[in-house]
C-alpha cells in the first residue's frame, strides 16, 4: 500500500450492458494513466476519450470515479484488529497455493466502510492474492450513487517481484428500470506497472525563494 503510490499504471474501467440472449448489447470504456506531470504532481490522464453505446443509462468520467473510492489494499496489518477471520480452506489461484479466509467485521458504523466477504492468501510468501465480497457499513451495502454494483472479485500481481497490487476487478449486477432488467457487468483493469520518475531537484532560485506558510491542519 506504501509503495503503490510510487508506480504508474494503466487504468481501464469497461461497463457492459447485456440482451436478453446475453450477448453483450453496449458498453461505457475509459482508460486513464496515472504519471508525474512536470511540475512533480502525480495526475491521472485520460488517455481515451469516454465512449459509450449503454441503453438504458447514462454515465459521465464523474460517476466512475466513485469507484476509485473502492479500497484498494484491505486487511491491512492495522485493519486486522477490526476484522474476525476465520480459515475455511485451501485453493490455487492461478496456479499459487492459497490459504482462504472469510472476513467479517468485528463492529459497523456510518462513517468507514468494512470488507465482508473472502480473502486468499499465498501459503508461501503470505501475501493477498485475491478478495472476495463487499463493502459494508452501518446503513448496508456501500455502492455508488449511480451504479448498482456490491460485490467485488479482485486479483493481484506481483510486480517486480515484492509487491502485489490489485490488476483485475469484476462485478456483476443487474439494473433494474421500470420495464425491464439489464444485466450489466463491470471491469477494471490495471496494466504497465512502472515506478514514476523521480521528482527533480530543487533549483537554486527555488531554494532562496521564501518559504511558504504552513498550512494549517486539516482533521
Amino acid at each position: 500500500m506504501a509503495a503503490r503510490p510510487n508506480y504508474g499504471y494503466r487504468k481501464t474501467i469497461r461497463i457492459d450492458e447485456f440482451g436478453d440472449d446475453g450477448k453483450p448489447a453496449g458498453q461505457f470504456l475509459l482508460v486513464t494513466e496515472i504519471t508525474r506531470a512536470a511540475n512533480g504532481q502525480v495526475i491521472s490522464k485520460v488517455v481515451q476519450k469516454p465512449q459509450s453505446t449503454l441503453h438504458y443509462f447514462n454515465l459521465e468520467t464523474e460517476d466512475v470515479k466513485e469507484l476509485d473510492r473502492i479500497p484498494a489494499f484491505p486487511l491491512t496489518s492495522s485493519q486486522l484488529p477490526k476484522y474476525d477471520l476465520k480459515y475455511i480452506g485451501e485453493e490455487q489461484v492461478d496456479e499459487i497455493d492459497c490459504y482462504i479466509f472469510k472476513v467479517k467485521p468485528k463492529v459497523l458504523d456510518r462513517t468507514h466502510a468494512y470488507l465482508d466477504g473472502l480473502v486468499w492468501v499465498d501459503t508461501k510468501y503470505l501475501e493477498v492474492v485475491k478478495t472476495y465480497g463487499r463493502w459494508v457499513n452501518e446503513l448496508g451495502d456501500v455502492r455508488s450513487a449511480t451504479l448498482p454494483f456490491t460485490l467485488f472479485e479482485t486479483y493481484r500481481e506481483n510486480v517486480d517481484g515484492k509487491y502485489w497490487f490489485p490488476n483485475y476487478e469484476r462485478s456483476d449486477d443487474t439494473v433494474h428500470l421500470k420495464d425491464v432488467s439489464v444485466p450489466v457487468r463491470l471491469v477494471i483493469k490495471w496494466t504497465d506497472f512502472k515506478p514514476l520518475p523521480a521528482m527533480a531537484a530543487p533549483t537554486a532560485s527555488d531554494a532562496s525563494a521564501p518559504a511558504p506558510a504552513p498550512a494549517k491542519p486539516q482533521f
